[in-house]
C-alpha cells in the first residue's frame, strides 16, 4: 500500500521515469543485493534519460522535418557523390549551432540535399536543440497569411529563437518585394546567433541574381556567408528507381 502511494506521488510530481524505474526494481528478485544509494542512483538515471527522450521526441515533432527519419549515421558517402563522411561528422559534432554558422548544401535535383539537411537538423534535435523546416517556395504564402492575421511579429520572434532553421529549395521560385524584405528580417535576426541550413539547386554565385534587389541581396548574402560550411552534392539522382533500390 505504501509503495502504491509512493508511485502515485512520483507521478503527481511528474517523475514518470522514476516511477517506472521503481516498478521495475520492485519486480526484480535480486533487489536486496543493491544498496540504497545504488537503487537511488538508478532511479535518478532513469528519470534523466526519460526526460531526455521525451524532449527529443517533442523537438523532432516540432521541427516538421520533411525526412524525420534521416540521420547522419546513414549518410551515403559512396564515390561520386561529392560528400565526405568525416567532413559531415566533424560538422555535426562541432559547434556550428552554438556559433550561429550557416550550412549551404547545393546540387542537382535528387542529389540528396534535403535528406542531408534533415539529417543535420535531426541530429541537432537529438542534442537537445530546436529546429524548424521551411520550404522557401511556400514561405511567401506563409508570410502573407501571418501579416494578414497579425501573427507575423510573434512568428518572427519564434524563428529568431529557433536553434536551427532549415530553408529548403532556396532559389526555386521568384521572390516578391514583401517576401524579399521579410527574408532579410529572418536572416538578420539569426546572423551570428542561430544556425541556418540552406539547400538549393542554384550554385551560390547565382543567389544574388535570384534574390533580385541588389541592396537586399547584398545584406542577406553578407549575413549568410559570414561563417558557412558548404557541401556540393554530385552524382545521379537518388530518386531514380535503381538508386532507390540501391
Amino acid at each position: 500500500m505504501m509503495m502504491n502511494t509512493t508511485l502515485e506521488q512520483l507521478r503527481s510530481l511528474k517523475l514518470a521515469g522514476m516511477a517506472t524505474a521503481l516498478q521495475e526494481q520492485l519486480a526484480q528478485a535480486n533487489l536486496s543485493a543493491l544498496s540504497f544509494e545504488e537503487r537511488l542512483a538508478l532511479l535518478v538515471d532513469c528519470e534523466v534519460h526519460w526526460r531526455s527522450d521525451k524532449r527529443q521526441a517533442r523537438l523532432l515533432k516540432a521541427a516538421h522535418l520533411k525526412f524525420p527519419q534521416a540521420c547522419i549515421e546513414d549518410i551515403d558517402t559512396r564515390a561520386g557523390r561529392g560528400l565526405d563522411r568525416s567532413a559531415v561528422m566533424s560538422l555535426a559534432l562541432g559547434h556550428w549551432i552554438e556559433r550561429g554558422h550557416s550550412v549551404l548544401i547545393t546540387g542537382m535535383t535528387g542529389s540528396g540535399k534535403t535528406w542531408l539537411a534533415c539529417a543535420l537538423a535531426q541530429y541537432a534535435c537529438r542534442r537537445g536543440k530546436s529546429a524548424l523546416y521551411q520550404r522557401v517556395p511556400r514561405l511567401g504564402e506563409e508570410l502573407r497569411i501571418r501579416h494578414g492575421n497579425g501573427t507575423f511579429g510573434k512568428w518572427l520572434i519564434a524563428l529568431a529563437n529557433t536553434d536551427v532553421l532549415l530553408l529548403d529549395d532556396w532559389g526555386m521560385a521568384a521572390l516578391d518585394s514583401q517576401t524579399r524584405a521579410d527574408l532579410l528580417e529572418i536572416i538578420d535576426d539569426r546572423a551570428g546567433n542561430k544556425a541556418t541550413i540552406i539547400t538549393s539547386q542554384l550554385p551560390t554565385e547565382h543567389w544574388h541574381a535570384w534574390i533580385g534587389d541588389s541592396t537586399i541581396a547584398d545584406a542577406i548574402l553578407d549575413r549568410v556567408m559570414q561563417n558557412n560550411h558548404r557541401f556540393n552534392l554530385t552524382g545521379e539522382s537518388k530518386r531514380k528507381p535503381e538508386a532507390m533500390n540501391a
